[in-house]
């Protein structure tokens, strides 16, 4: 694991990483603590706990900036991430996104969707990548044990990937493609499934080359 610190596009707030919302940064204060990595399980717990999975809830909202996702209180895998780094920032912790592609439950192989992590830089261990999507889904038990990455999916089927990276900016095709929702049910009809961007100076490995 690469445990250099990151450089400073991983703490940068914009409109949709928008930690210096005063919403958000008041929840930010609510959940720091002296100890990086107790804060850094704090956000992540609050994110994964508190901030309903839209579909798993059946909520119709496609909130995207983390202060929106905030304010609704559901949200799909991205904008959950969206929220979770944006607080990590507003704590001063490093962090990005991550994201995977997925096989959709109980679909042909050529129906996947991309989904999105986030992950955090600790100290003494260096990116660490979590899932904040909620546990609320049968067989999914995310946790935080920086050192041991526990996710809600591993990518085993043909087609299924794992990118080992963390972009400081989410994706711009996701990004794109979710500003062109406004309810659930399109995305459920069509499902994002994003490739990533090709600028390399915006993302980190996650593990050694």
């Amino acid at each position: 694991m690469d445990t250099h610190e990151p450089h400073n596009a991983f703490l940068r707030m914009d409109a949709v990483v928008d930690g210096d919302n005063p919403r958000v940064r008041w929840v930010a204060e609510q959940l720091t603590r002296d100890d990086p990595v107790a804060t850094a399980e704090r956000c992540f717990t609050f994110v994964r706990d508190e901030i309903q999975h839209s579909v798993d809830f059946a909520r119709e909202g496609i909130p995207i900036s983390a202060s929106a996702v905030l304010d609704t209180g559901s949200a799909l895998c991205f904008g959950k991430s969206h929220l979770l780094v944006a607080l990590w920032r507003a704590c001063g912790l490093p962090s990005g996104f991550c994201y995977q592609r997925l096989r959709l439950d109980g679909a042909d192989f050529d129906r996947h969707a991309t989904h999105g992590l986030a992950a955090v830089w600790l100290p003494r261990f260096g990116w660490y990548r979590c899932d904040a999507r909620g546990n609320t889904k049968p067989g999914v038990e995310c946790l935080f044990t920086p050192g041991t990455e526990s996710l809600a999916f591993t990518p085993v089927h043909e087609g299924e990937r794992d990118y080992p990276d963390v972009w400081a900016q989410p994706w711009p095709q996701v990004l794109g493609d979710l500003l062109g929702l406004t309810k659930l049910s399109q995305y459920l009809a069509r499902p994002i499934d994003a490739a990533p961007p090709t600028a390399d100076h915006l993302r980190e490995r996650t593990r050694a080359a």
